[in-house]
């Protein structure tokens, strides 16, 4: 990924992983390897438990420890009301934003 992806992409990185949360349950690692999957590939696990840290310190998610065959107990984050509505404010931002940026490329043709 080039510098300037890595730049928007932190931006936004909220934004995202509280999506992939309103569809399902998930834990970390879990959540990276759907990143990935997504194409982003240089997403540092860490960058993403820091993430969900933040989250469950602002009460955007809920957390359940699951127990693990490989270790540990998990913790499974899941999004709940306070966190649903942060992420609306996220999509109506976002097409705020989209919005803008794409009339501001019309405008250069």
């Amino acid at each position: 990924m080039g510098r300037q992806m890595t730049e928007m992409l932190k931006g936004v990185l909220e934004g995202v992983v509280l999506a992939i949360l309103s569809g399902r349950s998930a834990y970390g690692y879990e959540i990276t390897a759907w990143l990935r999957d997504l194409g982003f590939a240089d997403i540092a696990e860490g960058t993403v438990y820091a993430l969900l840290v933040r989250f469950e310190r602002r009460g955007l998610v809920d957390v359940e420890k699951v127990p693990s065959e490989k270790g540990p107990p998990r913790k499974v984050y899941s999004l709940n009301a306070q966190g649903r509505h942060y992420l609306d404010e996220f999509w109506k931002t976002w097409g705020f934003l989209v919005e803008r940026l794409e009339h501001l490329r019309e405008g250069e043709k």
